[in-house]
């Protein structure tokens, strides 16, 4: 879309984006229209009286249909959080989450907010002394930005895979369940599993054995419907699948299916598992999980609930 059909307030946005380092892809309505939001720049505003409010993907693209008559399909959530807000956080012009670091990243509650330095600056836009704040801006922001990458390091979740591998997930109750997953019910329900996969929120392929689920028969290019946790236990030939349940559902009926049929060239037996944090929650969705499945309750950790009838755990034909 050229800049002449765009409305002349998302013009100077991306502008601003441009003076402030943002890469060429995005350089574009979207991103403009996000940044306008995290602002609160109305068509009628000066940008001598831009705020900070937090808001999340689904609120900036209804703020934009509001104000500038975008209207952005459903569907767009992925890419204004994937193409423009995830850089806006890497280029340190946004925070993720400001008002509570170790939310879920998966979270329907996650929100965005401009970076304090970054508003003060946008407030001298059009002004005499714009040109001179952009250059202090630019000779300060980059230690922010490395600050602000730090931080968000020492919020990270390490898990313990064995004694001589470490990795670190995304902060949030989805991977401290993982975390539990990894470290107390495989040693104590798979004793001896291979761990060949663990779905991190922000990285989405927190760990992957890819080589070894090759091994097994199993190709998969599609991380989305990846279960959250894979255990291989090879004495007995188990590949057990696990799905973490912190804000989204069990393995239940579909959910089931839709795993026999990513792993269903596997040569190894397979094992369906529900994770919960705590037995209120499993409470919700007791009617939904699959038969042939197991459900493990992290505050319960040495007890496995069977939702079958003709054997423990092990692989059903």
């Amino acid at each position: 879309m050229s800049s002449e059909t765009l409305h002349p307030r998302v013009v100077e946005a991306i502008e601003v984006l441009k003076e402030l380092g943002l890469p060429r892809a995005q350089l574009n309505e979207r991103s403009g229209l996000s940044l306008l939001a995290l602002l609160d720049l109305k068509p009628e505003s000066d940008w001598a009286d831009v705020v900070d409010p937090l808001m999340g993907i689904t609120p900036i693209m209804d703020w934009a249909r509001q104000h500038y008559g975008k209207d952005y399909a459903p569907n767009t959530r992925e890419t204004v959080r994937r193409q423009s807000m995830h850089q806006f956080v890497q280029a340190g012009i946004a925070l993720y989450n400001p008002d509570q670091p170790l939310r879920p990243v998966n979270s329907p509650k996650a929100v965005y907010q401009i970076e304090p330095q970054t508003l003060r600056l946008l407030r001298k836009f059009r002004t005499k002394g714009w040109k001179k704040a952009l250059a202090k801006y630019r000779a300060t922001h980059g230690s922010l930005v490395d600050q602000y990458a730090k931080e968000r390091l020492r919020n990270l979740v390490p898990v313990l895979v064995d004694r001589k591998m470490k990795i670190d997930l995304s902060p949030g109750e989805h991977s401290e369940l993982i975390k539990r997953i990894v470290e107390e019910f495989a040693p104590r329900f798979v004793p001896g599993a291979i761990l060949v996969y663990v779905g991190d929120t922000g990285d989405k392929w927190g760990y992957f054995d890819r080589d070894r689920l090759s091994r097994l028969g199993v190709s998969v290019d599609s991380h989305g419907k990846m279960p959250d946790v894979i255990l291989f236990l090879e004495d007995r030939n188990w590949l057990v699948l696990v799905e973490s349940v912190t804000s989204h559902g069990p393995v239940d009926a579909k959910r089931h299916h839709e795993l026999s049929r990513l792993f269903g060239k596997s040569s190894a037996g397979l094992i369906f598992v529900t994770a919960f944090p705590d037995r209120s929650l499993m409470g919700r969705y007791l009617t939904d999980i699959a038969w042939e499945s197991e459900v493990w309750v992290a505050n319960a950790p040495s007890h496995l609930i069977h939702f079958n009838g003709d054997r423990f755990l092990g692989p059903h034909p």
